[in-house]
């Protein structure tokens, strides 16, 4: 069974930091693309990055460059984001995504962690 489960939001200052974790289980992680997708109430969900199954082939909506980063750990079969000089703006739920996997629209999910940038 396909599992994708995100952990790290929370409540954070502007300019402040945090990183998101996606552990996964029930595919071999290598082999597939993963992304980080937001949510934010009453907007569309819209990319955030994505990255190759090796590591590379990095991209970032171009809101995020710069201040965020992707990565993964193919030995922990684990997704990052390390969001830095986080902006109110920033505030949504965030998603941990393959979406070459499976056969649900835009391939598998988590169900999301919040993270609200507020002072």
């Amino acid at each position: 069974q396909v599992r994708l489960v995100e952990s790290g939001g929370g409540l954070v200052q502007p300019g402040g930091s945090l990183r998101l974790s996606c552990i996964t289980s029930g595919f071999v992680f290598d082999h597939y693309r993963m992304a980080w997708h937001r949510q934010a109430p009453g907007k569309k969900r819209e990319l955030v990055a994505n990255i190759g199954g090796s590591g590379g082939a990095i991209n970032y909506t171009y809101i995020v460059k710069g201040r965020f980063a992707i990565s993964r750990d193919n030995e922990k079969n684990t997704l990052y984001l390390e969001m830095t000089n986080l902006e109110p703006e920033d505030t949504a739920v965030y998603y941990c995504n393959a979406p070459d996997l499976g056969t649900g629209r835009g391939g598998s999910w988590g169900q999301g962690t919040q993270v609200t940038v507020s002072s």
